[in-house]
């Protein structure tokens, strides 16, 4: 399957108004926003586990990153509740599942290949601070290295928000919405935008918490031709 697998072409998905697409693992659904393979894959996802189903355990072998969107994800190394990023890098291994459900933001097969770092954080525990550059805008560092800056932002309500985006960028909205050129972006709305374009969104009454990904498309990995690990 190839599903916005052009990154030189700006890419949207309302994944809101998209119906829920059975995985082969029973329990798991999907809405699916970038994909490039079949089910080992590079793929960009929003994943729901209904209450009590759970993947076997594997090894992701390009690394997963994922952000939990509502209930609490498991796996044996923990539970992690609404708000939580974890960066699990190539050749990690766990089981996952949701005792009592939940919803994921999951990206695979997107690290750097040598990446051996693990990260989790809590975002709810985080602050907020004031971006250098852009008025109205507050940022959450996520991670970054020399390839990636991931973060979250909050946009005030009724302002214009704009960035350059040299080697591209992904907005995944959390809360609240904005416009970009005349298309309305709400919760569980996704944007790509290539490499060497900008971002120019107004933001509505309610402003907007957006999930932001800058300067990967350029660095991204070739996706697997089969390797056991797709889950998203």
């Amino acid at each position: 399957m190839n599903l916005h697998a052009d990154l030189t072409q700006r890419a949207v998905v309302h994944a809101a108004q998209q119906a829920w697409v059975a995985s082969p693992m029973p329990g798991v659904e999907r809405r699916m926003l970038h994909r490039v393979g079949e089910e080992v894959a590079q793929a960009t996802t929003i994943v729901r586990y209904a209450p009590g189903s759970r993947f076997s355990a594997h090894t992701h072998t390009g690394g997963e990153e994922f952000l939990v969107l509502d209930g609490v994800f498991q796996d044996e190394h923990g539970d992690y509740p609404a708000g939580t990023y974890i960066r699990n890098p190539p050749q990690t291994q766990h089981t996952p599942g949701a005792a009592l459900g939940c919803t994921i933001f999951v990206k695979l097969w997107q690290f750097d290949p040598l990446d051996r770092t693990r990260v989790i954080v809590h975002t709810d525990k985080m602050a907020r601070v004031d971006d250098a550059y852009r008025p109205w805008v507050k940022v959450s560092p996520l991670y970054l290295d020399s390839r990636e800056d991931v973060r979250l932002e909050e946009w005030a309500a009724n302002r214009s928000i704009a960035l350059d985006l040299p080697k591209g960028g992904e907005f995944l909205v959390l809360d609240g919405g904005f416009t970009e050129g005349d298309e309305s972006f709400a919760a569980q709305s996704w944007l790509r935008l290539p490499s060497g374009s900008h971002l120019h969104a107004k933001t509505g009454a309610q402003g907007a918490k957006v999930w932001v990904k800058l300067h990967h498309l350029n660095d991204m990995q070739k996706p697997p031709v089969s390797d056991g690990s797709g889950r998203g």
